[in-house]
């Protein structure tokens, strides 16, 4: 009786006050790139710099703090692909990463802040490269990661970004997955994994050997995340004293935790955020059912109270700073809104408004992002966000289920444009963070291991089940969309459970465990025998048979509804060949599958021509399947036996 009453309650409290119908955006509402955002500051906090598009690409621009948009200069011509990545390294210069066609293969750039000047420091075919440290008091110098000798491990370089000179500053003996440096830029601390087991390793200075200081399972998380202020010890995100991830501080020497400096009984931590110019802890983030602070310094408190009584109603988020923390850029958002961008001045108190990110979509129109939870089959409590549309009752609606990627990984609460497309579209949409998602401690992590298509799966139907049970959906018009693991829920769902689902669309997702397992990108290598804890080991034949009868791939014949793929050819976690061998043995048997492929693509479609190719298939091909569906009995295809080779 208890949970049926909640279940009215959930309807009635989305039934007051229905805002009236929003007009139909059209789908590059939603996915075009902003006009401006990710702003930054220069160290000296004079100029700031931002991403705009040019030539249909997101490239970098700068300008002074105070000048107009009209001065401001052009920084990079890329054509191929947006910018993302990029960082201030002095005054006077910045340097920015990119991939080549989504191959994540990043280089390093380097560009003056005038526009004349652009170079490749790391124009090595087929090597990724990435930013350990910036050595914010170095003028030139920085420490960088490239596999440039091993594809399987990152080495570390010391680059000057003036001289494009590189050197060799600590070789991988071959486990290492993660460097740590001190405040002085000097790489004591290392993370290797060897099999399923975790090492953590230190060193007093740079030319003593590295010492293992601590050993243990993969399943359980230690990561050193920044030295105390003296450089003697480490803070670090642990779980070693129990199931959820803290904030301790970890002797360097022993490798023991000296003392908890915060723990959520409920959630894991998942941010640290300290301050170099007051040299201590300021706050540490997680999620709850939205984001969370918990304030370690009180005048970070003070700038967030100072911030949140001018904001009022906005999540705030300090994006930037200069060096001396007086100026900063403060970011906005909001489950309707991508927010804005702000200038404060901590001496002050001023704030003023650098640019609203995506004006054109009128908050109002959007739909609120509801925390919801339910109980599994086997009774764990499975959190997510319910999504339903403006001017609708919350009755019979047409319904895509929309479970995440990682699968390590998890939804959260704030802005997602295809979320708000898919509302903005008459859709309720239900996105879950099934067992395995990151957040809600070690043993709901681990309950996913060699869960896949199985557990995982049950955590999706039974969301499916909840709505239905509640009166939101209606259960002949439920499809299915996801990307990645996602894209798998999505084959999976369709070949598990075919029944509950009118129609499908799997982006980048994985079909074959077997495939998958073996074509994993060559620095995921050291990670390979986690894999096979964590999804099945195909050398074990208990494993291999569990694996072939959860690989969508050898259950087609159970699929009954129409499916939309989308695949980069370039992609390096999910390779097309996931896509390519789902599509070819779909067609073989006459189900009706569409397929888009990008040449020009990697892990997801970030140039907007192909998202709006994409995003507009989809909406066509759901509006017709699922939107649209008849709700008479859907007729079996006839499908052809899979050959055996």
């Amino acid at each position: 009786m208890r949970k049926k009453w909640i279940i009215f309650l959930l309807i009635l409290s989305f039934s007051k006050m229905l805002p009236a119908q929003p007009p139909r955006y059209d789908v590059r509402d939603f996915f075009k790139n902003p006009d401006k955002t990710r702003f930054q500051l220069s160290p000296s906090g004079q100029m700031i710099s931002f991403l705009a598009p040019w030539n249909k690409r997101m490239n970098l621009f700068v300008k002074k703090i105070n000048a107009g948009d009209e001065t401001a200069v052009r920084i990079t011509s890329e054509t191929e692909r947006d910018l993302r990545q990029y960082l201030w390294k002095n005054n006077s210069t910045l340097v920015y990463l990119r991939d080549f066609g989504g191959d994540e293969n990043f280089h390093l750039f380097v560009a003056t802040a005038d526009g004349k000047s652009q170079k490749d420091l790391t124009p090595f075919k087929g090597v990724k490269t990435g930013i350990l440290d910036p050595l914010e008091n170095s003028e030139d110098e920085m420490l960088i990661e490239m596999n440039k000798e091993n594809p399987e491990v990152f080495d570390v370089y010391r680059l000057n970004v003036k001289s494009g000179k590189l050197t060799l500053e600590v070789k991988n003996p071959g486990n290492v997955s993660t460097w740590v440096t001190d405040h002085d830029g000097v790489v004591r601390m290392a993370v290797s994994t060897i099999g399923t087991g975790t090492k953590i390793l230190s060193r007093k200075t740079a030319k003593d050997p590295f010492e293992v200081i601590l050993k243990t399972d993969f399943r359980t998380t230690v990561t050193p995340v920044v030295f105390t202020s003296d450089n003697q010890n480490v803070y670090a995100l642990s779980n070693f004293q129990g199931d959820k991830i803290a904030l301790v501080e970890m002797d360097i020497t022993t490798g023991t935790e000296v003392r908890t400096i915060f723990e959520d009984k409920e959630f894991d931590l998942s941010d640290v955020f300290y301050s170099r110019k007051q040299k201590k802890l300021t706050a540490v983030g997680y999620e709850k059912e939205k984001y969370t602070y918990h304030f370690l310094d009180q005048s970070t408190a003070d700038i967030y109270d100072r911030l949140a009584d001018k904001l009022k109603g906005q999540s705030i988020f300090i994006y930037n700073h200069d060096k001396e923390e007086n100026n900063f850029i403060i970011q906005t958002y909001s489950d309707r809104s991508r927010g804005a961008y702000y200038h404060f001045k901590k001496n002050s108190g001023e704030l003023n408004k650098i640019h609203d990110t995506s004006p054109w979509l009128k908050e109002s129109d959007m739909c609120d992002m509801q925390p919801v939870s339910y109980t599994s089959n086997d009774g764990k409590t499975i959190h997510g966000y319910l999504t339903l549309p403006n001017g609708a009752k919350p009755s019979n609606l047409p319904t895509i289920i929309h479970p995440h990627g990682g699968p390590w990984a998890r939804d959260s609460w704030g802005w997602n444009p295809e979320v708000q497309f898919l509302a903005n579209r008459g859709y309720a949409v239900l996105q879950m963070n099934f067992r395995g998602s990151t957040g809600y401690g070690r043993n709901f992590w681990e309950s996913s291991f060699k869960e896949w298509g199985q557990a995982m799966q049950d955590d999706i139907n039974d969301g499916i089940k909840w709505l239905i049970a509640s009166g939101i959906a209606d259960k002949n018009r439920i499809g299915i969309y996801g990307a990645s693991y996602g894209g798998y829920a999505t084959l999976s769902g369709i070949t598990r459970n075919p029944e509950l689902y009118a129609a499908a669309v799997d982006y980048v997702g994985v079909s074959n465990l077997f495939t998958f397992l073996n074509s994993i990108p060559a620095y995921w290598e050291p990670y390979r025998e986690m894999m096979y804890e964590m999804i099945g080991n195909p050398k074990d034949e208990n494993d291999s048979l569990i694996m072939r009868k959860t690989s969508p791939l050898f259950n087609i014949d159970k699929i009954i509804c129409p499916l939309l793929i989308a695949q980069g050819a370039n992609d390096p976690r999910v390779k097309q060949a996931e896509s390519d061998q789902m599509v070819v043995a779909l067609k073989k048997r006459n189900i009706p599958v569409e397929y888009i492929l990008k040449e020009n693509e990697g892990h997801g479609f970030m140039n907007e021509e192909n998202k709006f190719e994409f995003y507009n298939t989809m909406d066509e091909f759901l509006e017709k399947h699922v939107k649209n569906r008849r709700t008479e009995a859907v007729p079996v295809l006839q499908v052809v036996p899979i050959e055996k080779k």
